[in-house]
């Protein structure tokens, strides 16, 4: 976190979080669990997390997230015999069929398409060890220090493994890219002369999941990654070898929504304190956030929101123009600042008496 600046004025606000009912304690089926609040970064539960293991499909949201980088949707791709003889879950490609880029990443991700998977890395990486490189070049550039790839698809390897925490991060990079985004909470979809519907069952059993991806194979078992938003706050929750993971990602985000709410300390271009002024026609001013600012808060939590101003504020003042930040702590840790800009502008008082003196002659 950066050092605290020296301010010729600090503002300090606290806010403790109070809670009407105590939230239940939460446990899962899985080998490896990890619940985190996407925008923040904040692990709101783990177990096992950080142990390496087989994510079988799982694998197809980095593959997704490459083949949408580097390549274009409107790619149209050959099918090549190789993809065609791919063993696993299948969109039933055959060789020699001319398909859409766009219509084989839906394949890839509603149907779990390995043949697509093969399809798309030739495709877009030259070969799939071309492939491959670059989805392991993406997973260092995210830190995903823990994960290692060997195939687009998933398949069982010894060099392919991740962690729950490394999928997490992988799964809140992927939903920050629209197009990604898109595929994922798509149910059902006709295009390219095929019909394809989601395997992800809580896309239509729990209100606001909006992604991701299952996965499962006999060394793995099944692992499934998945996101829910509601009231604005969007969750990631990974199971890794979980027999009972609909209902384990059910209770993950029951727990995380009602024990850690948003709390949103700053919002884009909204007025965040006002402050005294010097020397201007009026005595004080709005500061407004230059971005938004939202953490998720636990019972008893107490957040504060210390405001640091470059310089004592007097006039004139132009909307706009930054004055300081607003720095947010929770018990004492800082975790996050924004800057601080003039919500409008500020006159001296003498510029005010020559504009009315030349009114008056």
């Amino acid at each position: 976190m950066p050092k605290r600046a020296s301010a010729a004025l600090t503002v300090v606000f606290m806010l403790f979080s109070v809670f009407p009912c105590q939230v239940k304690a939460v446990s899962t089926s899985a080998a490896a669990a990890i619940l985190v609040d996407a925008d923040s970064g904040r692990v709101l539960y783990e177990q096992n997390a950080d142990a390496k293991m087989l994510i079988a499909s799982t694998t197809k949201i980095m593959t997704a997230l490459v083949a949408i980088r580097e390549g274009e949707l409107s790619d149209v791709v050959t099918v090549k015999r190789e993809a065609t003889l791919t063993e696993g879950s299948s969109m039933y490609l055959k060789e020699g069929e001319q398909l859409t880029l766009e219509t084989l990443l839906y394949g890839l991700m509603l149907c779990s398409g390995n043949d697509a998977a093969v399809a798309i890395a030739e495709h877009v990486g030259g070969s799939q060890a071309g492939f491959v490189r670059l989805m392991n070049e993406t997973a260092r550039e995210l830190g995903m220090a823990h994960t290692s790839f060997a195939n687009p698809n998933g398949l069982d390897a010894e060099t392919h493994y991740s962690t729950a925490r490394d999928m997490a991060v992988l799964a809140c990079a992927a939903m920050e890219n629209e197009t990604f985004a898109r595929i994922v909470s798509t149910r059902t979809v006709t295009i390219g002369g095929r019909t394809m519907t989601n395997h992800n069952k809580l896309l239509s059993w729990s209100e606001g999941c909006i992604g991701l991806k299952t996965g499962y194979t006999k060394a793995a078992g099944r692992t499934l990654v998945s996101c829910m938003e509601k009231n604005g706050q969007r969750l990631v929750a990974v199971t890794l070898q979980d027999g009972n993971d609909w209902a384990d990602h059910q209770a993950l985000y029951e727990y995380g929504f009602a024990a850690y709410p948003a709390r949103r300390l700053a919002v884009l271009g909204q007025p965040l304190r006002r402050v005294s002024v010097k020397g201007g026609v009026q005595k004080t001013m709005a500061l407004v956030a230059a971005e938004s600012f939202s953490w998720p808060v636990a019972e008893g939590e107490g957040l504060e929101t210390r405001l640091e101003l470059s310089s004592a504020l007097a006039a004139p003042l132009a909307a706009g123009t930054k004055v300081g930040q607003a720095v947010f702590t929770l018990d004492d840790t800082e975790i996050g600042r924004v800057d601080l800009l003039c919500g409008e502008s500020v006159a001296p008082k003498a510029e005010s008496a020559l504009a009315a003196l030349k009114l008056a002659r």
